[in-house]
């Protein structure tokens, strides 16, 4: 299949059209100190776990502005997120979880992670959110250097971390481990998988980390062989996602059986199946299949591919058939 074009964007992706980064100003301590104090600043909190607040009766994010957060956390180092419209964004990363919890109840707020509100947010908040648990993952990931083991200073406004020890002084960067997914076909139907784990009747498209030494679409051939057993020939780009869970970069593609022989080899699965559009509809009619969760750039791979090959739009057969 040719790369499409996306009726809409994946979840948390998109956020350049909005978003300043401005990392070129990111070392200029005096000009974020300014934004920083300005009234227009406003901060994003990420608790121990990953998690943000939001207000009780509703579904955006609980940002602190800076008279609130020299009030309530003043001594907590502030990571500079960028320019939304002109206005900086700033991300407050707590380490403590009891004072994570007595600040929730200051603020007269709740909190949740990414997965139970990314579809509830506005689409900005959602980027934002999904951008500042990244880098907050990884600052709190990051604390000592891997060369010599001595502690590590956040800098470049908390996009670097540096080696406090001046025979060492190495750098650090933010990492995001990149992870293929996609949607395999061959003559009308598409392969799709489950874990154990999962409710029942949950089918997505298969996915894996990428190895050293491979290109993405080497790692898609690697991935659906070891899964499934099925060999892979053409592959094509689709579209991508950031997903900070904890912090990879989800690469989505479509690609094209040579056979429909299945081998289960590395037991990551539970089962693998060839679906046909019309599998897919009877199964959610009965009940015997689940889609990914619409969060997911597979439910987008998904999505596509029905309606390519079928006409079918998949958010209409989830709201029919909703339980």
């Amino acid at each position: 299949m040719d790369s499409p074009t996306l009726p809409r964007r994946n979840t948390f992706a998109g956020l350049s059209l909005i978003l300043d980064r401005v990392a070129e100003r990111r070392d200029e301590s005096l000009w974020i100190s300014e934004l920083a104090a300005s009234d227009s600043a406003r901060y994003l909190l990420i608790d121990p776990l990953g998690q943000t607040y939001l207000p009780t009766d509703g579904q955006t994010l609980r940002w602190l502005d800076a008279a609130e957060r020299e009030r309530l956390l003043g001594d907590v180092k502030a990571s500079f997120l960028g320019l939304t419209d002109e206005r900086p964004n700033f991300l407050l990363a707590l380490d403590d979880d009891k004072r994570a919890g007595e600040l929730e109840h200051a603020l007269g707020a709740r909190r949740a992670g990414l997965r139970d509100i990314g579809l509830l947010l506005p689409v900005d908040e959602a980027g934002l959110f999904a951008y500042g648990k990244g880098l907050a993952h990884w600052q709190r990931e990051t604390r000592h250097c891997p060369y010599c083991g001595s502690p590590l200073v956040l800098v470049a406004s908390g996009h670097r971390a540096q080696c406090t020890n001046t025979a060492c002084g190495r750098m650090q960067f933010p990492r995001t481990d990149a992870a293929v997914i996609v949607i395999v076909e061959h003559e009308g139907a598409c392969l799709l998988g489950r874990q154990a784990g999962w409710p029942k009747g949950r089918y997505s498209t298969l996915a894996g980390f990428v190895e050293p030494g491979e290109s993405l679409e080497d790692a898609v051939r690697r991935e659906v062989a070891e899964e499934s057993g099925v060999i892979v020939g053409d592959v094509h780009y689709h579209s991508s996602q950031p997903w900070p869970l904890p912090q990879s970069l989800m690469v989505g593609f479509t690609a094209t059986a040579v056979d429909r022989t299945i081998r289960l080899r590395d037991h990551e699965l539970e089962e693998a199946r060839w679906f046909t559009p019309q599998d897919i509809v009877d199964g959610m009619a009965d009940g015997s299949f689940l889609p990914s969760l619409p969060l997911s750039v597979s439910y987008r791979l998904l999505e596509h591919w029905l309606r390519e090959r079928a006409g079918l739009e998949l958010d209409a057969l989830v709201a029919q058939h909703k339980r």
